[in-house]
């Protein structure tokens, strides 16, 4: 199913040649998430807890590991962290050292690319 879904953007911007209509631009964080975090997460709305990692739709405002995903990790359902900015940030910079015992083992250490990413994490509700 990951296939399909990584897949999506292209036809949709296929379905924009074909009409005449530029394609919607994308945000910053946008072009970064599907690059570093879109193999595994996924921010469709109404996908539901399937896939390797949780779905991020909603994510800034939300306790860490309260969604329908089944497979957080203890570390990170104990941390007691609601996904602000802040940290978001911190855990996007160094997930092992925000939640020692976590399983995502991808980091974002550019400042910059972080906040993008955060950005558009936040638009994606």
């Amino acid at each position: 199913m990951k296939p399909l879904l990584l897949a999506l953007p292209a036809i949709g911007a296929l379905t924009f040649a074909a009409s005449g209509m530029a394609a919607p631009a994308e945000q910053p964080g946008e072009k970064i998430y599907k690059a570093r975090c879109a193999a595994c997460h996924s921010v469709a709305k109404g996908d539901g807890p399937g896939g390797m990692a949780p779905n991020l739709a909603g994510v800034v405002g939300r306790k860490a590991g309260s969604s329908e995903f089944k497979s957080f990790s203890p570390a990170l359902k104990k941390s007691g962290l609601r996904w602000d900015r802040k940290n978001l940030d911190a855990y996007l910079k160094s997930p092992t050292k925000t939640v020692p015992g976590t399983r995502m083992m991808v980091s974002l250490p550019d400042d910059k690319q972080r906040a993008d990413v955060i950005a558009f994490l936040a638009s994606q509700k």
